[in-house]
């Protein structure tokens, strides 16, 4: 989405014209490689950087990136907006994958990210690296923290223009499970990025795009980074189901019809040339943005003149293959391939993001040696189920390797794909004291069974423990910023960060950040005995009532059960009481957007220890007096020692 023209079709003419230069642009290219236009004797990689920026007290995410960007100045172009207003993208520079490329590649965007922080500081906010930031509340992904740009709203548009149902649904289980509808395609700014490239010759792009789709499983596997969403324990990279549920127009239905999802990992082996890729996603996926393309790809050629491409360009750019194929111009005037990595998340830190990109390129050259035709060893299915069951579990997994081989994922890291890594990094000429650096940080990964997944799942399972739900993802991120800033890899950071968080302020909390979604609930038809039963199991003081499509329409109290029973007392002959007959009709409620302290003065005003929350009608959630005992305990504990 680097492209600033583009936009909805405004009419059907205006969409045909860009149909019409969008097969103009697959034609050029197939004239471009049966007649060897691309360049072929030098190998180059690069990356791209995407980030989360947060507020240093809360912790949540800050809404201002394109303030940033004004203070950085136009001579920063490696620096960029992405979707959404607390995203930023930084594009590092291609350089020649040989000598100390990689370290260069980490120095670069150490570099980048100081200066970006210089300027955060200005802000009171810090950019987080990690696939998906454990502090994102739903709240966050509506469209007024849409970047203002116009090229986002187009895309938004259009997408929400092909959902066949009403609304986006995200349906990820974990350890925890999250169900929950959503208006808005948004929900793609959950996710942040190192994406790697690698440039390939036009002879061996089809043998090395087959090997980045088997590489896929692992790399996720032991890179894995993003298993939190809004306080839920997931996926050890939820990005993967993430990203596919935000933009994914399709609804169910009666009918066994296939539709692949924009985000997917593909539907089978490339067999003919890089056009194949293209020409899949034209049939699949309709047009969604157009964009006035001055360019006439075929003229340019019979001029001799490289085209850009622009309208394929585009339309690529809104199919999300989790790995991309790429056309480029290098400075010299002609046109390159890449492969574009697209599995890795961000972070944990960028030491560990450039070993995550040194193991993979340095595999995908050695099975390019090894493998002539990686799909004689491996089914594609097998390829799939391998990248999904890696996504799920992490490192955790068993694959069905090469040869039907059940391989754990330390095992062929260690005794597979490691050598092969410093085998291929060898053949690239890279710098032997890169090699051990970066490899070493696989290897001790792999050994110590510990990515950036399993530590925030440890992490944040022992912080839930002790501290509020809002405090535990804050308290998590705080910690991530300190070992990032220290550049320690992953492997090596502590578990223990309950001091990690200097200053939590539960003030601006959200009521949705804190309540009780594990309700238990009754009709109004329901002996009011069963109440009393379900309340004293439970251990609960108060009751919503709810109609049979969910809407709250009352609440009932341990006070008002002990008033019913008290009156019942030594009466002759007992009636069957109804919860109708004894609940509050219109309990005061709040909805989840409130604040905590709206929320504590709305129930000092009326005097009640209980709050519904509602969205609409919908009973979402619980709060009670015993929530905020919680959160004034944390409070003293901190002013007790100092805090």
């Amino acid at each position: 989405m680097g492209f600033q023209k583009v936009s909805t079709a405004a009419s059907a003419n205006e969409m045909q014209r860009f149909v019409r230069s969008l097969l103009d642009d697959v034609q050029a290219f197939q004239y471009m490689l049966r007649n060897d236009w691309f360049e072929s004797d030098i190998v180059r990689i690069g990356a791209e950087q995407e980030m989360c920026i947060v507020d240093k007290q809360t912790m949540k995410p800050a809404t201002i990136n394109m303030e940033v960007l004004a203070r950085l100045g136009d001579d920063k172009p490696w620096c960029v907006t992405e979707l959404a207003k607390f995203n930023l993208e930084t594009n590092l520079s291609p350089r020649e994958f040989s000598g100390d490329c990689l370290s260069q590649m980490e120095a670069e965007n150490l570099r980048y990210l100081k200066e970006i922080q210089t300027v955060l500081d200005e802000f009171d906010a810090s950019l987080v690296l990690c696939g998906i930031l454990p502090t994102l509340r739903k709240y966050d992904l509506e469209m007024h923290n849409l970047t203002p740009k116009d090229r986002y709203f187009a895309l938004m548009a259009a997408i929400q223009k092909h959902l066949l149902g009403s609304s986006f649904e995200l349906r990820v289980e974990g350890i925890d499970e999250l169900l929950v509808k959503h208006d808005s395609p948004l929900l793609e700014a959950c996710n942040t990025s190192f994406q790697v490239h690698l440039q390939v010759s036009p002879a061996e792009f089809v043998k090395m795009y087959n090997i980045a789709q088997v590489l896929a499983a692992p790399m996720i596997a032991i890179s894995a980074n993003s298993p939190l969403v809004f306080g839920r324990r997931l996926w050890h990279e939820t990005r993967i189901a993430l990203f596919q549920q935000s933009l994914d127009t399709r609804t169910t239905n009666d009918h066994m019809r296939e539709r692949l999802p924009r985000v997917n990992f593909g539907s089978g082996w490339l067999r003919g040339d890089i056009t194949e890729i293209y020409k899949e996603d034209i049939s699949r996926f309709r047009v969604l943005l157009a964009g006035a393309i001055e360019e006439d790809s075929l003229q340019m050629l019979e001029e001799g003149i490289t085209p850009k491409l622009r309208a394929l360009q585009i339309h690529n750019s809104t199919v999300y293959r989790w790995n991309r194929p790429c056309y480029g111009i290098s400075p010299n005037g002609k046109p390159h391939l890449r492969i574009e990595n697209r599995v890795m998340p961000a972070g944990p830190t960028t030491v560990d993001e450039v070993a995550n990109a040194a193991f993979w390129l340095g595999t995908m050259i050695a099975m390019g040696d090894h493998y002539p035709d990686i799909t004689r060893h491996i089914d594609f299915a097998d390829a799939r189920d391998n990248f999904l069951k890696a996504a799920k579990f992490g490192i955790d997994t068993t694959f069905s390797w090469l040869k039907d081989a059940k391989t754990p994922v330390p095992e062929l890291i260690l005794k597979e794909l490691l050598p092969l890594a410093k085998e291929g990094l060898k053949k690239r000429n890279v710098r032997t004291e890169d090699i051990s650096r970066y490899l070493d940080i696989i290897e001790a990964r792999a050994r110590e069974h510990k990515t950036g997944a399993r530590w925030a799942l440890r992490t944040f399972t022992a912080l839930k423990k002790e501290v509020t739900n809002d405090e535990a993802v804050a308290a998590l991120t705080a910690a991530i910023i300190k070992n990032q800033q220290e550049n320690k890899p992953v492997h090596t950071w502590d578990e223990s960060v309950i001091g990690a968080l200097e200053k939590w302020r539960p003030s601006r909390i959200k009521v949705e950040e804190f309540m009780s979604t594990d309700l238990f609930t009754v009709q109004r038809d329901d002996l009011i005995e069963l109440v009393a039963e379900i309340m004293d199991w439970r251990r609960i003081r108060y009751m919503p009532v709810e109609n049979n499509k969910g809407e709250l329409i009352g609440l009932v109290s341990s006070r008002i059960l002990l008033r019913h029973f008290a009156q019942m007392h030594g009466a002759e002959q007992q009636t069957l009481t109804c919860v109708k007959d004894v609940m509050i009709e219109k309990p005061i409620t709040v909805t989840p957007e409130s604040t905590i302290l709206e929320a504590m003065n709305k129930m000092r005003e009326h005097r009640i220890g209980c709050l519904p929350v509602v969205k609409g009608k919908d009973l979402v959630g619980i709060i009670t007096e015993m929530d905020f005992m919680r959160i004034t305990s944390r409070l003293l504990e901190r002013m007790d020692h100092g805090e």
